[in-house]
């Protein structure tokens, strides 16, 4: 006589929790809430390490730090209510940078919806503007499948974030754990080339004076190897920006930095990867009115171009660049092209040497990596959080591997840094990992100090504390004569804080002090701040408009 089989029966938390091991998550990102007590039992339950921070914001941008370092999905839980709207201008950062994450989010019981249950708010109409999938699990057994779809949402292009939410009374519900294999993710490498490649290789081929102007769509592409292959054949410098940079080495003999406005203002020729015309490249203007602009990508953007391309290339990046180069082979000699700009980088990185060596005290920014430079590692994972601070660390800092530059993007939210250089270190534990980040931008989230202390994550902070909001105080002096809502304390002691969170602190007041102190931090196997006093009078010089 045959016997019945008993089918397994698990919770909505172990299920959810079943299907990110599944997928091949490691980590979640959080703060703690009652709305999520089942997750944390499921991921106890299947090995998924929870890592609980101090505010939302910064498990949200953990989440999108890990995608960041690792190119996979990076996952927090939001808690409901406040808990979802602090992960809010994570989520926004992560749309405008392309990160494939998901945040998980708690919600009030549906059993009750409407009756006013604590922090009862429907989240999916304000998320949904700002992430690729929104969705509310109608039914515990409905899970997996939700899970599945968001997380093969989140990594197809254009990739970016997905968010769930889950009614407390489904969540803690029993349904059939089923064993349904995971489907296939996006597979950029295995993406075929775009379909008019043959236009674009004929301008290409004629072009005396090309460039590559590369960015984030070229990391989540996995597009390097390709755009190295394409820049060492065809003799093509290149740029970079956002996630891109280190997918070209900064000792690449075809990579440049501070010959991007010759560059782009004298190419006939202009491959424009896996980056949008926004502020950061003029609207467009950064190029000469006469280059002609191939646009390569994933997927099409969405929005127009603000002006006209000779070419636009959607599908494989780097199976289009690979063609690309095929089909462009042959074109004219350009080595005069290169030597003229590594000229001109040359005579640029020359006029920096005088700042990069300035004696004054409290320092000059230049100064702070000029002596940073010497103590970090090639294969450093820097993070940047602040304002002009960070704006010359986007200049100096070389990077030669993809991953090891993150900074907030083009949506720009400070805060973002703690959270970023935590799951950074937790995905590459090898690795250095420094955290710069100006003296306001600390306000944000320094909290996250503690959380690396607990965690045991030594992350380096190197702090540029000139007492000032100086993104906004230079510009509304030169505007308007004054500034308001532009000071903070001068010399405040941010170093004391780490210490007193358990972690290691710094102060640097003069130049000789600053390379010892970044030893010993870096040294000092926990956390740390260097907290270096920087001269409020100097000013990035900005080219780029807001908008």
């Amino acid at each position: 006589m045959a016997t019945e089989v008993e089918e397994t029966t698990l919770h909505g938390g172990r299920l959810v929790a079943k299907r990110l091991r599944a997928a091949g998550v490691s980590k979640l990102f959080t703060l703690s809430g009652g709305h999520l007590f089942s997750i944390y039992d499921g991921c106890r339950e299947e090995g998924i390490d929870i890592v609980d921070v101090r505010h939302e914001q910064s498990a949200a941008f953990a989440a999108e730090g890990w995608a960041k370092a690792t190119r996979e999905v990076g996952v927090c839980a939001l808690t409901a209510g406040p808990g979802v709207t602090n992960g809010m201008s994570a989520l926004a950062s992560a749309q405008a940078n392309g990160s494939p994450m998901l945040a998980l989010g708690g919600r009030a019981p549906a059993g009750r919806w409407g009756m006013g249950s604590l922090q009862e708010i429907d989240h999916v109409p304000f998320v949904a503007p700002v992430t690729k999938l929104a969705r509310t699990a109608e039914s515990t057994g409905a899970i997996p499948g939700l899970i599945d779809e968001a997380i093969a949402a989140a990594m197809e292009p254009p990739t970016g974030p997905a968010f769930l939410d889950f009614p407390l009374d489904h969540v803690f519900t029993e349904a059939p754990a089923g064993d349904s294999p995971v489907p296939a993710l996006f597979d950029p490498l295995a993406a075929p080339s775009a379909d008019g490649v043959e236009q674009a290789a004929a301008l290409l081929r004629r072009a005396e004076r090309p460039v590559a102007m590369a960015g984030t769509g070229l990391y989540w592409a996995h597009g390097e190897d390709a755009l190295r292959r394409l820049c060492d054949e065809l003799q093509i410098p290149v740029f970079l920006n956002g996630l891109a940079r280190g997918c070209v080495p900064a000792d690449h003999p075809m990579f440049f930095s501070r010959a991007r406005g010759a560059g782009l203002k004298g190419a006939d020729v202009a491959l424009v990867v896996g980056v949008p015309m926004d502020f950061r490249l003029g609207f467009g203007g950064s190029f000469g009115e006469d280059t002609q602009i191939v646009v390569v990508g994933s997927a099409p953007t969405g929005r127009p171009h603000p002006r006209d391309v000779a070419a636009e290339l959607y599908g494989g990046v780097g199976a289009t660049l690979d063609a690309l180069r095929s089909a462009a082979a042959g074109g004219p000699d350009r080595s005069g092209w290169v030597t003229s700009l590594r000229e001109a980088e040359n005579e640029r990185r020359a006029a920096e040497q005088e700042e990069l060596s300035d004696p004054r005290a409290p320092l000059h920014p230049m100064r702070v990596y000029g002596e940073l430079g010497q103590v970090l590692d090639r294969g450093a994972v820097v993070v940047g959080d602040g304002g002009d601070f960070v704006s010359y660390a986007g200049r100096m800092i070389e990077t030669y591997e993809p991953g090891c530059w993150m900074d907030p993007g083009p949506y720009g939210c400070l805060g973002s840094g703690p959270g970023y250089a935590l799951a950074a270190k937790l995905a590459r534990p090898d690795r250095q990992v420094c955290l710069l980040l100006g003296d306001g931008a600390f306000g944000f989230a320094g909290l996250e100090f503690d959380t690396m202390v607990r965690h045991g994550v030594p992350v380096v902070g190197v702090m540029g504390n000139n007492g000032i909001w100086a993104l906004e105080k230079h510009p509304m002096e030169f505007l308007y004569g004054y500034s308001v809502a532009a000071e903070l304390q001068p010399g405040l002691r941010y170093d004391r804080v780490v210490e007193a969170l358990g972690g290691h602190g710094e102060l640097v007041e003069r130049p000789e002090e600053l390379r010892p102190a970044l030893e010993r931090a870096f040294a000092a196997g926990k956390p740390a701040l260097v907290n270096v006093l920087t001269d409020p009078a100097v000013a990035y010089p900005r080219k780029s408009n807001l908008a």
